[in-house]
């Protein structure tokens, strides 16, 4: 039995255990998009209940990681070459903002997370798993949404990452892409940290827009094939 994503029987709600299971597959490429999700396959990978799959597939469908056809069931979602400019777009506008918000606003200890969270990103990537990769990229994120004080630029942004994690692994794991990542990311931290509004602003841009055109490329390629 494959038991890498077995769930442990733990407190927290089991329905958003085996969302966040299912999320993490498709973001690393265990679950590739066009990819089918079988039902009862599923619950043997999980170790859990058609119902709480079948909960956990609603939710990731309205979140745009999976799509439901007719006689077909759910599969992966794809993103095409457009719908990723336009994600990626919205992305740096929002994450401008935060940053810029972070760096006026956050306290000392969302600095101090921050910065604890970059060591981690590097750490990460040194490791090479790719699990701990997005983890330790969504959790910078975390920081990044939580030091804004903003609410709703959070939520806007969980939605778009949910969405952009079906191609984060594939800018990440390009030639190169991931040691410029994690500099592009100290950046973004440096500036923080120094109070620098405008600064930290435009590192986060400058982060998104390199990540853009790492994933716009690539679909750019793949559709052409």
């Amino acid at each position: 039995m494959d038991t890498e994503l077995q769930i442990p029987k733990v407190s927290a709600s089991l329905r958003m255990q085996v969302e966040e299971k299912l999320r993490q597959a498709i973001a690393t490429g265990r679950f590739k998009p066009g990819q089918r999700l079988v039902e009862r396959e599923l619950c043997e990978m999980l170790g859990v209940g058609r119902t709480s799959v079948r909960e956990a597939l609603r939710q990731l469908e309205a979140e745009g990681l999976i799509t439901s056809y007719p006689h077909k069931g759910p599969v992966v979602s794809t993103i095409t070459y457009e719908e990723a400019q336009q994600l990626y777009a919205v992305r740096a506008l929002l994450e401008s903002f935060a940053g810029q918000q972070f760096a006026e606003n956050g306290s000392a200890q969302d600095i101090a997370t921050l910065e604890a969270a970059v060591v981690e990103f590097e750490a990460a990537a040194d490791s090479g798993i790719g699990s701990r990769l997005i983890e330790a990229k969504n959790a910078f994120y975390d920081c990044l949404m939580d030091g804004s004080k903003n609410l709703f630029v959070r939520q806007m942004l969980v939605s778009l990452h949910n969405r952009i994690n079906l191609l984060r692994m594939t800018s990440m794991t390009q030639p190169g892409r991931l040691r410029h990542s994690i500099a592009e990311i100290k950046e973004i931290s440096n500036a923080i940290s120094n109070r620098n509004g405008p600064v930290a602003a435009a590192a986060c841009k400058h982060h998104i827009d390199m990540a853009a055109k790492v994933a716009l490329e690539y679909l750019r390629k793949n559709s052409t094939q």
